[in-house]
């Protein structure tokens, strides 16, 4: 009896991500070369231009760096590897840091400081648990978040892939962040590598 519920519940939650699989497939068509491939693929109302205007280029080049180490960390966890997502929220401390802000508009600053406190400190943690995967895991989902208003606001040097997984954050769902319109995804890991759909693009 107990193999039997056993396998029903994997079956069930396989085919949850088979589900966001199959749409993921509908709403993004990708080629043997996915570097190449354009994220136009995405309908309007998917794709989406940052808010803020007049960004001053040092602040851009900041932004960018800050976003760089931000997908240091993602790619870190989708490969399973602590050490590299605390090296990445290293350099994405450090990365902060350098933020001129008084490069900022008031609506920019306001923007900044309203996501900043809480990414170094979700930066800190990932950065002290490089043995505890799961505890990164965990700041992920609100560092993501940060990371999301950021790039929304300020844009990024390429196109980002808002992504959604439904199982993360015990089934609560989180996205994240990335630079590929391929699925890799930084909850789950090897173990389920796939598991997620593209919810938006961001693109200049």
């Amino acid at each position: 009896m107990f193999f039997t519920i056993l396998v029903a519940s994997t079956a069930i939650l396989f085919e949850a991500c088979g589900n966001n699989n199959d749409t993921a497939k509908s709403t993004t068509s990708t080629t043997d070369n996915s570097e190449t491939s354009s994220p136009a693929t995405t309908t309007d109302a998917n794709t989406a231009k940052p808010a803020l205007a007049n960004v001053d280029p040092k602040v851009s080049s900041s932004i960018n760096e800050v976003v760089d180490h931000y997908l240091h960390v993602k790619n870190g966890l989708a490969n399973d590897n602590g050490s590299e997502a605390a090296s990445g929220a290293k350099m994405l401390i450090e990365a902060m840091n350098k933020v001129d802000q008084s490069a900022l508009t008031a609506d920019q600053k306001k923007v900044y400081t309203d996501v900043a406190d809480d990414l170094k400190e979700m930066a800190e943690h990932t950065a002290e648990n490089a043995d505890k995967i799961d505890h990164q895991r965990e700041h992920f989902v609100m560092m993501s978040d940060d990371v999301y208003d950021l790039v929304k606001n300020f844009g990024y040097s390429k196109p980002l892939y808002v992504d959604h997984c439904p199982m993360a954050n015990d089934n609560k769902g989180a996205n994240w962040i990335s630079e590929q319109e391929a699925i890799s995804n930084p909850y789950m890991g090897k173990k389920m590598p796939t598991c997620g759909k593209v919810e938006k693009v961001i693109k200049q």
